[in-house]
């Protein structure tokens, strides 16, 4: 009988390993708290500021039609927003925004990587040799750079397939159905929603086809995850298909005006979707997976190589195809929405968010057939490229080495409540307001920086707000508008930041206070401010000429750890 090694009873579990690593990843936010650098294009600007107002103005749960948010657009009605029957927003109920977003940033990781563990113990490497590359696996997919304010969108998708898989074996049990159940609780039906359904009940077809008769379960199961996605997004289905509450300013979108069209931008952008893949679902650089690829085919027996290149190499068509559909797609929203208006409204590109799970399970496909030293030198290389590729991690890594990024401001720095607080209470000395009794627009930062230090603000970044609202909002910066014509396209064509522009500033939504911008003249439409509810400005940038723009300088604040200097105009 051999003897043991005594150093096998201390051996951890794969498992526990990869839970281990994920800890260590997360630790730099741990230790940095409210001081952790928080991803700001489209998630702190746009995102964080939505579940938090929903809380705080107590109509989370609140879906009649007459229903708005005051503090948004002036009153945007509250079916715009996203669902209050999530998990996300749950978190904001219990934790302020800081914390709900590092503790969601966690759970989802967390729960993503044991989700395509088990999905890969069952369909793929089952073995109990191949539990070290399993979880050298979900690390790296526990790891990637992704928007967590989507919730499971992407790395829960894998809990979800293996639901799916148990019930298409007849080997279902009650948290199969659970899962199946949960999954719209904490994913955004327009990102993943109608591309879950669309794929699974192909499955389900093919399968029909295939055995001649319907897999009743099955179906079942779909019309489960169906359902509970129309009691969750409710909002967004009555004002969508019941009582259609209003025309949201979507169906103005004109892409042909933001992007180049034509053959060479679509293979551009296809090669970029099939080698990087789109920044919200994940960008991640797949070349760990094309290395596995081409290991697995050069390395197979002459008499496998054929059958191992046609099995690999049809995934990788099916992707092609996906990046290409992902890279076309706005020159078909060009040529179609008029003709069909739906493109407009709702982006059937965002297909590519099932691209990250079938890139990994591509490669755990590809790792089955590799020795043990090929196995760690791809499961490696995809780890690196995880880390090196997530923005935020590595500025939070900055962060704990003392050396900031001084254009990506934390949390703190870039909400900077005290510095808020001191403007709020010089407009309470000078006119005994409070922040609801009046209305701001911001210039040169983000209206969420104001929105999560409660103000009132007639401007915001939403994916959806009705037609009308940003037709009113139009007079306001119409004239900044006239000067710059990639800012008219930008708002005319799309919209979705409702801001105060300028000319000079342009796209630099994030004047910070070390840059001293002075904008020399802002053609502000002070009369079409006042008429909306407008009257104060909050501006990171200071306007040389103020009085020229029906405006005059009632404050100017600023504080040491801030990102922000803020000049306060009133309309006069």
């Amino acid at each position: 009988m051999p003897a043991s090694n005594p150093s096998d009873s201390f051996r951890l579990p794969p498992l526990v390993l990869a839970v281990l690593g994920l800890l260590l990843f997360v630790l730099p936010y741990g230790i940095l708290r409210a001081h952790s650098y928080v991803t700001i294009d489209d998630n702190l600007d746009a995102e964080l500021n939505i579940p938090y107002l929903l809380v705080q103005q107590g109509v989370a749960l609140d879906y009649r039609p007459q229903t708005v948010v005051p503090a948004l657009m002036d009153g945007l009605p509250r079916n715009a927003l996203r669902p209050g029957l999530s998990a996300t927003v749950g978190l904001f109920a219990l934790l302020p925004p800081w914390a709900a977003y590092l503790v969601q940033q966690a759970l989802v990781r967390l729960l993503g990587l044991l989700a395509l563990y088990a999905l890969l113990r069952q369909e793929l490497l089952p073995e109990r040799r191949q539990r070290r590359v399993a979880a050298g696996v979900v690390l790296a997919w526990a790891l990637l750079p992704l928007y967590s304010m989507y919730g499971l969108s992407v790395l829960g998708q894998p809990a979800l397939l293996l639901a799916f898989l148990a019930v298409r074996r007849g080997a279902a049990r009650w948290w199969h159905w659970l899962l199946i159940a949960a999954f719209p609780l904490w994913t955004m039906f327009v990102f993943v929603g109608p591309f879950v359904l669309a794929a699974l009940g192909a499955l389900w077809l093919h399968d029909w086809w295939r055995q001649g008769r319907p897999h009743w379960p099955f179906l079942g199961a779909l019309l489960l995850l169906l359902a509970v996605y129309l009691v969750v997004e409710w909002p967004l289905f009555y004002s969508l298909l019941v009582a259609r509450q209003f025309v949201p300013h979507r169906v103005e979108f004109d892409l042909a005006q933001l992007t180049p069209l034509g053959l060479k931008t679509g293979l551009r952008g296809a090669v970029q979707f099939f080698l990087f893949g789109q920044y919200h679902a994940s960008r991640f650089l797949r070349v760990a997976v094309l290395l596995a690829v081409a290991a697995a085919v050069a390395l197979a027996p002459a008499g496998q190589r054929a059958t191992r290149a046609r099995q690999l190499g049809g995934w990788l068509l099916a992707l092609a195809a996906l990046a290409v559909f992902s890279g076309f797609y706005p020159q078909l929203v060009s040529w179609g929405q008029h003709r069909l208006p739906i493109l407009g409204v709702f982006n059937f590109g965002r297909l590519h968010f099932l691209a990250p799970l079938l890139w990994f399970w591509l490669l755990a496909l590809a790792l089955r057939y590799l020795s043990g030293r090929w196995q760690a030198v791809v499961v490696g290389l995809q780890l690196l490229i995880g880390l090196g590729m997530n923005p935020e991690w590595l500025n939070n890594l900055r962060e704990l080495a003392g050396r900031p990024n001084p254009h990506e401001p934390n949390y703190m720095a870039y909400v900077a409540p005290e510095l808020f607080e001191q403007v709020q209470q010089a407009i309470r000395q000078q006119t005994g307001l409070e922040p609801a009794q009046y209305r701001v627009a911001s210039l040169g930062l983000p209206p969420a920086v104001a929105q999560l230090n409660n103000f009132y603000t007639l401007d915001s970044y939403q994916n959806n707000y009705p037609l009308p609202y940003k037709h009113r909002f139009r007079p306001i910066i119409a004239g900044e508008l006239a000067k710059n014509d990639t800012l008219r396209r930008y708002f005319d064509a799309w919209g979705n930041r409702c801001y105060l522009f300028s000319s000079e500033l342009g796209k630099d939504f994030r004047v910070g206070a070390f840059q001293q911008r002075t904008v020399q003249s802002f053609a502000f439409d002070a009369a079409a401010f006042r008429q909306l509810g407008g009257r104060y400005v909050l501006s990171a940038a200071r306007l040389a000429t103020p009085a020229r723009s029906g405006l005059r300088l009632a404050g100017e604040f600023g504080q040491p750890n801030a990102y922000w200097h803020i000049w306060l105009y009133e309309v006069e």
